[in-house]
């Protein structure tokens, strides 16, 4: 079983060589990158020289190394975490929920909701809400993961026109978040995701139908086929993981006709 490369009982040496490898480096390219040099990289790789916390940052800033690893890497090295982690529950997040209902109360009538790391469903507005009427229980049970609210064949995804191309495109994505964070349980959700079959549903014109700007998500809703971009926000420079980890993915209407719709449902 593949463990996550930063894991806190190997020594800090190995994780940054892990990293680095991860991330197709040569000692000399991230020591140049890092202005550090080449053998001191080396001794700290092997074990031979002990990094100081600001080396462990540096080398994590050069590597794109996620704030929950960099964490991770400096309990390894015996130094205090630099990032913290509040829960969304956290009273010294009250800031942020309340940033986050607002953008999603302002985003209506369109589509807006905010997941974690792993796509578990944290909060939605009216309008997300409304798009997963019908969906079974069991699909809708908390924590609630909508790659797999779209992706099964009992969620979403029947109601899908371009299921396979809207299907191609989450999983490159998530494909993209592996290569970036390696985190294992997204891994396994990758490889959950691959395995539900992908049946074609609609109409075979509409599903050959492309937008050279986007891949849009064409839904059946009611009598209407709806046509949404969608887009992804995250906080800049975040110092908490847990918000560092946060998205809001919004779905924006890719024609007149879905924005007239969306409006005229939401004032229903």
């Amino acid at each position: 079983m593949k463990t996550a490369i930063t894991d806190i009982r190997r020594p800090v040496g190995d994780l940054l060589r892990e990293w680095r490898r991860h991330r197709r480096m040569s000692q000399l390219a991230l020591a140049a990158e890092a202005e550090v040099s080449t053998r001191h990289l080396s001794f700290v790789e092997s074990g031979r020289a002990q990094p100081s916390r600001e080396m462990i940052l540096r080398l994590c800033q050069y590597l794109d190394v996620p704030l929950r690893e960099r964490k991770a890497l400096l309990v390894a090295a015996g130094f205090a975490p630099a990032y913290r982690e509040h829960g969304m529950d956290s009273p010294r997040f009250d800031a942020v929920r309340q940033t986050i209902d607002t953008l999603l109360r302002g985003f209506e009538p369109y589509p807006m909701l905010a997941v974690n790391r792993h796509w578990q469903l944290l909060t939605a507005n009216a309008s997300a809400q409304r798009l997963m009427a019908g969906v079974p229980a069991e699909l809708l049970q908390s924590p609630i993961n909508v790659l797999r609210l779209s992706l099964h064949p009992t969620g979403l995804a029947p109601r899908i026109r371009n299921l396979a191309q809207w299907r191609d495109h989450l999983l490159e994505r998530l494909r993209q978040q592996i290569a970036a964070c390696h985190d294992i349980a997204l891994i396994e959700l990758l490889r959950e995701l691959e395995q539900l079959s992908c049946p074609v549903y609609g109409d075979v014109a509409v599903i050959a139908s492309r937008n050279d700007l986007a891949v849009p998500l064409l839904l059946d809703v009611g009598d209407r086929v709806l046509s949404l971009w969608s887009t992804t926000t995250v906080f800049g420079t975040p110092m908490d993981i847990t918000l560092a980890e946060l998205a809001l993915e919004a779905f924006v209407p890719a024609n007149e006709e879905t924005a007239a719709y969306l409006r005229k449902w939401g004032s229903s």
